[in-house]
């Protein structure tokens, strides 16, 4: 099966994570990084997660999962210790067409995480499919050597460029080759 690869826009939607250990703290963390308004059910949290709840940056559910915990939800982790109330999480996810990642356990993932290289706006994302993470990871750590940190600032100019071309009202065609031989004439520096 091939997977469809995409960077989703989660700001201001809600998203819950079932689990409030080690792991979930990375999926909330990462979810709020996104604008996500984050919901997490747990009977226990970790310390950073209870300082989220007491700062209102996330909502905690001090309790175990309930099916409708998903009601209006856009998108949720399951990241229990627990393989059989991640299946449950996932089970009721699909009822109710919510995509659902269970962490570690493949088969019951709608998407997956990929490894990702950030440099500002620049994100690039390596999947394996869900086949070998460790294998995604190390073309990760591969790719941020190649890519330095001013990678940020050339995309930050093109993206002003980009602005300048759609306010001047250039005609499409001419916008496209602009923009393109702006990408082209960018020194890539860092990429060896």
């Amino acid at each position: 099966m091939s997977l469809f690869p995409m960077f989703l826009k989660l700001q201001d939607r809600q998203c819950l994570v079932v689990g409030a250990g080690a792991i979930g703290e990375g999926k909330t963390q990462s979810l709020i990084e996104a604008g996500a308004l984050v919901s997490v059910v747990a009977p226990r949290a970790t310390e950073r997660l209870q300082e989220l709840a007491a700062t209102r940056a996330i909502t905690w559910l001090k309790r175990k999962f309930k099916p409708s915990d998903l009601e209006g939800k856009s998108l949720v982790i399951a990241a229990t210790s627990s393989p059989s109330v991640n299946e449950i999480v996932f089970r009721e996810s699909r009822l109710r067409h919510v995509l659902c990642n269970a962490v570690d356990d493949p088969p019951h993932c709608d998407f997956f995480y990929g490894a990702v290289v950030r440099r500002g706006d620049l994100q690039i994302a390596i999947s394996t499919n869900g086949k070998s993470p460790a294998f995604a990871q190390r073309l990760r750590e591969l790719l941020e050597q190649q890519f330095g940190r001013e990678f940020a600032e050339k995309v930050d100019q093109l993206g002003t460029a980009r602005e300048k071309l759609f306010r001047s009202r250039t005609q499409p065609s001419l916008r496209k080759q602009l923009l393109h031989r702006m990408a082209r004439q960018l020194p890539l520096a860092g990429a060896k």
